[in-house]
């Protein structure tokens, strides 16, 4: 079975083909390609970690819709002053296909 670790969107992911992710918005249309950046391959019992190795590694994806995240609610509240604020959030979203490992 062969996975990597890529980073995406500020965080980590375990992707191998055919995976679905969700990241922080990237730039671009849906069906564009993307690379991310390799920071662990495992392929089979070969493990490579070191970056001399995975420069020669890409992960490409293809963009498949922009979306937006749940709405949080933030309410701040201070007692005995009449001090009441309500802010919402909705964080906006890619979801990309994992196409290949090479």
């Amino acid at each position: 079975m062969v996975y990597a670790i890529v980073r995406a969107g500020g965080r980590q992911e375990k992707v191998s083909v055919g995976d679905t992710i969700v990241i922080n918005r990237v730039a671009g249309e849906a069906g564009d390609s993307i690379d991310l950046a390799p920071v662990l391959l495992v392929d089979g019992d070969k493990v490579t970690s070191a970056q001399s190795e995975l420069a020669a590694v890409k992960v490409t994806a293809e963009k498949v819709e922009d979306l937006r995240g749940d709405k949080i609610r933030i309410l701040r509240y201070k007692n005995k002053t009449g001090y009441k604020k309500r802010q919402g959030h909705r964080q906006e979203l890619t979801k990309l296909k994992i196409t290949g490992i090479a």
